[in-house]
């Protein structure tokens, strides 16, 4: 009889972790700007427009960061990849020495490395991108996150400033706004966390209690500042 096992794992992918960065600054930092005015200002709209504006500029910096990161991340690569070409052709006999230490420490028969390592180096495009791998610890960056890796980061941004704001448009007085803007993104925060949780393999309610503190600890702290400082 065969027992047919499945394993299931949460890969998380280059999207995945784009939109939780946007995701999460997006929760916090618009979240506790509108807390922090909310204890000086009796307008709902000064909030509101205060809050838009700094979606606005942090979906731009967000996603020109996202921008950079993926550009400065396929420039490295690109680099490395020249100067291992380069010594894969001029310092054969020395990168053929380093593969065969690879494979010795992924556990490769002493007997079956010379025959493996011939058949890596025997072209030198393969060899190349096995060296880049296993050597140097990088994987081909994927072209379409120049752009991919902006839209996504500053796309959840947006969609995560935008959860703070919206009892500000809605009602009219901050007093009644504030605590359902509070008791909203509170919510928003937990169900992210989860969210965030379930991908990278932490426990739920870990993760939704430690994103939850943050975004509240945030607002709190600009809320107290605030009417301090006024």
């Amino acid at each position: 009889m065969s027992i047919h096992h499945h394993e299931h794992h949460n890969k998380s992918s280059e999207a995945l972790r784009d939109f939780v960065i946007g995701m999460s600054d997006g929760l916090t930092v618009p979240f506790a700007l509108a807390a922090g005015l909310a204890g000086v200002t009796d307008s709902t709209s000064l909030i509101v427009t205060a809050g838009v504006a700094e979606i606005a500029a942090g979906c731009i910096a967000m996603g020109l960061g996202g921008y950079m990161g993926a550009k400065t991340e396929r420039e490295h690569y690109i680099a490395e990849h020249a100067r291992e070409l380069h010594e894969v052709t001029t310092m054969r006999e020395h990168e053929l020495s380093e593969t065969a230490k690879i494979l010795r420490e992924f556990g490769v028969p002493e007997a079956q490395v010379p025959l493996v390592v011939a058949g890596i180096s025997a072209n030198p495009n393969k060899w190349v991108d096995f060296m880049m791998r296993f050597e140097l610890g990088l994987e081909r960056p994927n072209p379409r996150r120049l752009y991919q890796s902006p839209l996504v980061i500053g796309g959840a941004y947006a969609l995560g400033g935008t959860i703070p704001l919206v009892p500000f448009i809605v009602w009219p007085h901050v007093h009644e706004a504030l605590p359902i803007s509070v008791g909203v993104t509170m919510i928003a925060l937990a169900a992210f966390g989860a969210f965030k949780g379930y991908f990278t393999g932490q426990k739920l309610w870990k993760s939704a209690l430690q994103t939850t503190m943050i975004g509240a600890a945030a607002a709190g702290a600009a809320f107290i500042i605030a009417r301090w400082v006024s």
